[in-house]
């Protein structure tokens, strides 16, 4: 079976799951981000390199204050738990997205992370927190209007590599596989330039539930995708 060396997954159905069970939508938020630790491992057990999540979008700060402050936190707490689990297992752990808008103690445990994992050579793990597919190709897109403006590059120069090079995902390869749990079929602004050409797999599992054997199904249908043309490879 060929491994994706690059999985993206929306993490979805955190606070359904949480209320199908009767508790509350944070309490599905705590059990997803345990989640993520156990299938960052699994997928450096089957060979996948790069995984990448969506934890927070630039959207998400329209929901309830509650629920944003909760969310808050958990990153706060997530934050140095992935500093262990980093250490523990050598993944390099990148943080994509806006910071700007996030809390300064929350910016220097990101800085920290970064600066602690990034000479480990396992799993190259990257957190989509304050991310807009629309916003980060904006702000790549002020950066190479402002060389232009100061005339270090022309607009000649402009190409789809330099575009990829202002990205926050610059240096990593694009997705071969995304991933949606909870049964929702659309990428809510994620990754927009990178999914050009991704396999996608939706399943109607919740993230808090999603296990290694969801895994091994969503890249047992990705193997059954012609890559040439993105068709299903017939029998």
């Amino acid at each position: 079976m060929k491994i994706p060396n690059h999985v993206a997954i929306i993490l979805d159905g955190n606070g359904r799951w949480a209320k199908a069970k009767g508790m509350p939508r944070n309490y599905g938020h705590v059990q997803g981000a345990k989640r993520v630790e156990t299938i960052c491992e699994e997928a450096w057990r089957m060979g996948i390199h790069y995984l990448t999540v969506y934890a927070f979008s630039t959207e998400n700060w329209n929901r309830p204050q509650d629920e944003v402050a909760a969310l808050m936190n958990l990153l706060r707490n997530y934050m140095k738990t992935c500093l262990n689990t980093a250490a523990k297992n050598n993944m390099c752990v990148r943080v994509i997205g806006d910071k700007t808008r996030l809390d300064e103690d929350i910016r220097t445990r990101i800085r920290e992370l970064e600066q602690a994992s990034a000479q480990n050579t396992g799993l190259h793990f990257q957190i989509a927190i304050n991310y807009g597919g629309r916003d980060e190709i904006c702000r790549a897109v002020r950066r190479i209007a402002q060389q232009v403006e100061q005339g270090t590059l022309s607009c000649a120069q402009i190409s789809e590599e330099l575009v990829e090079k202002n990205l926050d995902t610059a240096g990593i390869p694009a997705p071969d596989l995304l991933i949606r749990t909870c049964n929702e079929q659309r990428i809510s602004n994620f990754l927009l330039w990178q999914l050009a050409y991704t396999e996608f797999y939706f399943t109607p599992v919740p993230w808090p539930d999603f296990s290694r054997e969801e895994l091994v199904k969503a890249v047992e249908a990705y193997n059954r995708r012609d890559r040439r043309y993105g068709l299903v490879k017939e029998e």
